[in-house]
């Protein structure tokens, strides 16, 4: 977190349920802490974060994962295509190296094929939670948006699609995990399967303007 105070960005800290040291910790670090009151999942969370967001007058957001995986260098990157017109910026880990295994990697490429016939353009990393959302798309973000595992991630994409958002992307690194855990190859793999599954089946509802 200190790397992304040191290339001058706020920080804000969704502490969702932890029973560890998460919030004391970001807050000794400079980050603004919000904290759950109970475990809502990453979509609830990223809701409350988007929604403290206009709240307090943001008129962008850059979401980063707290497993240390997104250089905060990359950060410019992103903002530069949000500059340049996107609502939602996504950033792409497989052109600089990233490699998922197995039925993973067939589940990651056959939601990506998916997701991109239906916003009608090649997105290669659906499932990145590296991104920058703008306006009007943050505050349509802080009232709607998707909870369940892996919602926050392609279901989103999807909505954004619906109401009209400019999506692009761009190419960033990955850095090794510095703490946390993954979910196991075959959890996340059974997440991605039963997720193609949903996106075939039925369409996300338009969001409100």
């Amino acid at each position: 977190m200190r790397r992304i105070t040191t290339v001058g960005y706020p920080v804000l800290v969704l502490d969702d349920g932890s029973t560890d040291a998460t919030a004391s910790e970001a807050a000794a670090a400079g980050a603004t802490v919000v904290t759950m009151p109970v475990n809502l999942g990453v979509g609830g969370a990223m809701r409350a974060g988007f929604r403290y967001a206009v709240d307090h007058g943001y008129a962008r957001v850059v979401q980063v994962d707290a497993d240390l995986q997104h250089p905060p260098e990359d950060i410019p990157k992103l903002i530069g295509a949000a500059d340049d017109g996107a609502d939602l910026v996504v950033g792409s880990r497989f052109a600089e190296g990233y490699r998922a295994e197995g039925y993973r990697r067939v589940a990651m490429r056959g939601v990506a094929a998916i997701v991109s016939r239906m916003v009608g353009m090649k997105l290669d990393d659906v499932t990145s939670g590296f991104r920058v959302v703008s306006e009007p798309l943050l505050s349509r973000f802080a009232d709607q948006y998707p909870a369940e595992y892996l919602g926050d991630t392609v279901e989103s994409l999807l909505q954004a699609h619906a109401s009209g958002a400019t999506i692009a992307q761009v190419s960033v690194s990955m850095d090794p995990r510095a703490s946390g855990e993954p979910t196991s190859r075959i959890a996340a793999s059974g997440h991605l399967a039963r997720l193609a599954v949903a996106v075939v089946a039925g369409k996300p509802q338009r969001m409100g303007r």
